[in-house]
């Protein structure tokens, strides 16, 4: 059934069903932690994640579907489609090398479609993989690395900059700390997302110190949001980071706010206590999962500085 409606299209079955050559109404829908579309015609409703399921009914049954195959059910759809996430999901479970190999071939594809796919593949191998002697970490620090010199495409080169930071590695931050004033947000907030997290020297260096207290004035929240949650939870503790942290109490966006009395929570500075309180009760943001915890944080801190356990 799942290869039917894939091959047949959900429009072209559902205008088959309905017998209708009418308007049809499309609207996307969460499904899980990804996104399908819904289309609408004549009474009758269907939702196009059917490439996905197929791609879930192969893998259980041990069907190994060509790299090629899963990349053309991923591309008609948008990056968080639940038909782009199975297949990426999937390829990078397999973790070998003609997976690998296939995905880095796209780098230099024309179309940014193809090498966003391939980057991302390639990000997630080496992000999901448990094994100890982690194999792919020096070939996607490498190719990540000459990546970013040369990416034009503002999407991709995110996805690629976000996957130089979750590298270990003082090349990662150094392809960095060049993109930090890049005109677009998402570029942007991968620099304020990648810069130093996953290190855990005492401070940083000054050149990251200083891009992220540049980061954390952004002109987008999102960025704001993303450079005060890396400084929040570093162990840097330059006095110039913590007054960072409390200039953005005055935030005009709460998840902002939120990450800066975090963040002074984290850097035991006593500054948190009446931000904390000055927030007020937690709230649920729009579109997330999870409520806020600044006054969890904040008992901790407590905690901590009276001594008790």
């Amino acid at each position: 059934m799942a290869l039917h409606w894939y091959e047949t299209g959900a429009e072209a079955e559902l205008r088959r069903r309905a017998g209708s050559e009418g308007s049809l109404a499309r609207t996307r829908v969460q499904d899980g932690s990804d996104v399908i579309g819904e289309l609408s015609l004549a009474g009758m409703s269907v939702r196009d994640g059917h490439a996905a399921i197929l791609t879930f009914l192969e893998e259980l049954l041990e069907i190994r579907v060509a790299f090629g195959e899963l990349m053309a059910r991923a591309l008609p759809f948008d990056r968080d489609h639940s038909a782009w996430g199975s297949a990426v999901i999937l390829l990078a479970h397999r973790r070998d090398q003609e997976t690998w190999a296939a995905a880095a071939a796209l780098r230099t594809h024309p179309e940014p479609s193809h090498r966003q796919f391939g980057a991302e593949v390639l990000r997630l191998t080496h992000l999901l993989d448990d094994d100890e002697a982690d194999a792919f970490a020096g070939p996607a620090l490498d190719i990540f690395t000459a990546w970013s010199t040369g990416e034009p495409d503002h999407l991709v080169l995110a996805e690629v900059l976000g996957a130089l930071g979750e590298h270990a590695d003082a090349r990662a931050n150094a392809a960095l700390l060049p993109y930090a004033g890049h005109p677009d947000g998402n570029v942007r907030r991968a620099v304020a997302s990648g810069l130093g997290t996953w290190f855990e020297p005492p401070a940083f260096s000054d050149d990251v110190r200083e891009a992220l207290l540049v980061l954390m004035t952004d002109a987008d929240p999102a960025v704001r949001q993303d450079a005060c949650y890396t400084v929040g939870n570093s162990r840097d503790r330059a006095r110039s980071l913590a007054d960072a942290m409390f200039a953005l109490l005055e935030d005009a966006d709460r998840r902002v706010r939120v990450n800066a009395v975090e963040g002074l929570v984290f850097h035991d500075d006593e500054r948190c206590v009446e931000a904390a309180r000055r927030l007020g009760p937690p709230q649920r943001q729009p579109g997330s999962p999870t409520v806020e915890c600044h006054l969890d944080a904040l008992w901790l801190y407590e905690q901590r500085r009276d001594g008790r356990t």
